[in-house]
Formats: C-alpha cells, structure tokens, sequence
C-alpha cells in the first residue's frame, strides 16, 4: 500500500494506508428510514466568478445521487449539504430537484425528499412575517408542482423578522394548514448557521423545543417527522419521546448518530444527515446488519466513522461540506476538487490530512491508491514534496 508525507501538527509524518474495507450488501426496507443529504459537483471549468457564481455539473451530481440510492439509501436533495444558501439558490435548487426527481423515476426503489425553504428571499429589516409565510408557499408550491415531498427547511428570513414564538407558530401553522403530503420539518442550529440563532424565539434550546413540538402537536397529521442537527444527543432524545404518535424523529447529530439511530428501550432515530454522504457505503452495510438485528456488526461498522464525522464537521461546523466534497474527489466520484462558491478553501491542508489519515482507517477509500494519487497532488498544490 501507498505511503504519504502527511502534515501533523508536531510536523511531517508518515503515513502506510490500508485495504479499503468490504461493507455488507443489501437493499431496502430497512429498519430505518435513511437519507443522505447530498453535495453538488461544481463545474470547474466553466466561465464564472467563483464567489459569485454557482455553475454546477449536473451529470456528475445525477450520478452521485444514483451511487447513494445504490446502496439503498434515499436522498435529501438541495438541503445545506449541496451548500443551499451557501452557493446554490433558489433558481439552481429548483433545476436540481428537478433533474433529480426524473432521475428517481428511472430508479427503481429510489426514495427522496426535498429541501423547501425562504431562501429566494434576502433577510432584512423590511422583510415581514407575511413575506416569510409568501416565501414558504412559493417554494412549497414548487416542490410540489415538480411531484416532490418537502423537507421544511428553517428560515433565515424568519429568524430575522420573528419578534417571539408566536411568530414561529404563526408562520409554521399557515404553512403547514396547504401541504399536500406530510412534511419533515428541520430545525437547524445555530452552529450550522450562525444567521438561525434564536430559532422558534428562544435561545435556549429547551425553551425553543417547546415552541416546535407545540407546532408538530398541531399539526401531527401533517408531519411525517422532524430533524434536528443541534449536535447533542440528550435534547434529540429529549425529543424524540415527546413527539405524537406517528411522527418520526430523523437525526441531524452528525456527532453521535450511530448510538441514535440503534435507540433505546423507549425508541429510535431514522436519519437525515450530511455525513452520510461521504460513509454511504458503511451506512448501507450497518443498516444491512441491523435488518438482522446484528447490532455488534452494526456498531462495528460505523464506530470508526463517528471520529471522521466529527472531524468533519468540526467547529466552524458550516465548512463541513468542504469535508463532504474532499472524500468525494479522493473516492473518484468527482476528478477535481473545486467547489460552489470557492468553498474548498475553508480548510485547511493539516484538516484535510486529518480527515484523509480518518477515511483510511474507517475503510472508506474505496481505491487506496487513487487517494494517494490526489493527497499527493493537494500536498503539492500546498508546497509540500
């Protein structure tokens, strides 16, 4: 195997990579409900000002989306991870559902949801509560025209305009009272999005949940179930056993997901989760496990993913797509590694040496050599023989 000079921060190291590792086969229905929250495949060569633009490959992002639902697992599509808000607008989202929708057509088994937000509408001091409810229909109206099922994303609008909760209740009643097809609301927080601080009209996060699981108890009947990503597993448990009957609790803790997801006596998560994306094929092989209630291989398999997670997406928590677009190039999904807005720049190479050291030992470079190929070729780019 392949041995690379690797940045440490006591200095260069080297480092032997290892085999990558066989995961378990298997296809759907699994005993959880598993969607990966997928990245977009900039387009590198096109004319465009980086920072500025958003100029994307669809035929590699299509593709990427037909590797997930290979392993049996459902997409989030236009959600954070495809860095929505973050590089990709309204316009870009609404070609990327579509696109994607079609190519679930001709995909047998293929499950997805979609990212349904305000972010066509900039947060300001003039925006109101009802351009906010505005917001929402318009894009709600559009994932459905297209035949798709809505993930309700938060809104930076509204947690700009909001004066308490009962603006949140206001805005998620309207809103709630015209879908078609039960929704996911996601709450995301504040160390994905420092611009959601303050979500539901409470700091506190207790205090806020209140106010959310006040909303789904109005409205159970049109909640399939609810996200999280606070990145703290006792208030998604805390939760989790508060919400009616029928309404399911889908993990965005990309930090402790594996303990989540196999629950407890009192019950489970499903997943909605970023990192899920880079470690499809060992979640595809831990669900495979745990249809067989095999929970030793369950958590054998993704215990060593939990610390590349975490590196991933490590505080500042909103570059972890940097992360997500890196294991993307290293794996041969994608043959450069230029990203929506420039953002392969948000880490820095002994983060990314880091993360590559973590993929080799959680036996997710699917071709070991390859990676080697492109670490050598970033740590070239950095100055570094």
């Amino acid at each position: 195997m392949s041995t690379l000079t690797l940045p440490t921060p006591g200095g260069l190291a080297s480092y032997t990579l290892s085999p990558p590792r066989e995961f378990p086969r298997a296809t759907p229905p699994f005993p959880r409900i598993a969607l990966a929250a997928a990245h977009v495949v900039a387009d590198p060569v096109a004319e465009q000002d980086p920072w500025l633009d958003a100029k994307i490959d669809w035929d590699r992002t299509i593709a990427f989306r037909r590797h997930l639902w290979s392993l049996g697992l459902g997409v989030a599509e236009a959600m954070d991870t495809a860095q929505r808000g973050m590089g990709l607008d309204w316009t870009a989202a609404q070609q990327l559902i579509r696109l994607s929708l079609d190519a679930a057509k001709h995909t047998p088994g293929a499950v997805m949801a979609s990212g349904a937000g305000t972010d066509h509408l900039a947060a300001g001091p003039d925006v109101t509560v009802d351009d906010v409810i505005r917001a929402y229909e318009e894009q709600c109206a559009a994932v459905e025209a297209m035949g798709g099922r809505i993930i309700l994303m938060a809104s930076r609008a509204l947690a700009k305009a909001a004066r308490g909760p009962d603006d949140y209740v206001r805005v998620y009643d309207r809103v709630l009272r015209q879908v078609r097809e039960p929704v996911i609301i996601h709450w995301l927080g504040e160390m994905f999005d420092p611009a959601l601080e303050g979500y539901w009209g409470h700091h506190d996060h207790m205090a806020a949940m209140e106010v959310a699981l006040e909303v789904i108890a109005a409205h159970a009947d049109r909640v399939d179930g609810v996200k999280i990503s606070l990145l703290d597993d006792q208030k998604e448990i805390a939760m989790r056993r508060r919400l009616p009957k029928g309404v399911r609790m889908y993990t965005g803790d990309d930090f402790n997901y594996a303990e989540l997801i196999a629950g407890d006596e009192q019950g489970h998560s499903d997943a909605l989760l970023g990192i899920f994306d880079p470690i499809a094929p060992a979640v595809g092989g831990a669900l495979a496990a745990l249809s067989k209630n095999d929970l030793s291989t369950f958590h054998d398999i993704l215990a060593p993913t939990v610390p590349l997670s975490r590196h991933i997406f490590r505080a500042p928590t909103r570059f972890y797509k940097t992360g997500v677009v890196f294991m993307a190039w290293l794996n041969g999904h994608q043959e450069h590694f230029v990203m929506v807005g420039g953002q392969q720049s948000t880490r820095s190479l002994q983060h990314f040496s880091e993360l590559f050291r973590l993929a080799d030992q959680a036996g997710l470079l699917r071709d070991p050599e390859l990676a080697a190929s492109r670490m050598r070729t970033l740590l070239a780019l950095h100055g570094v023989a």
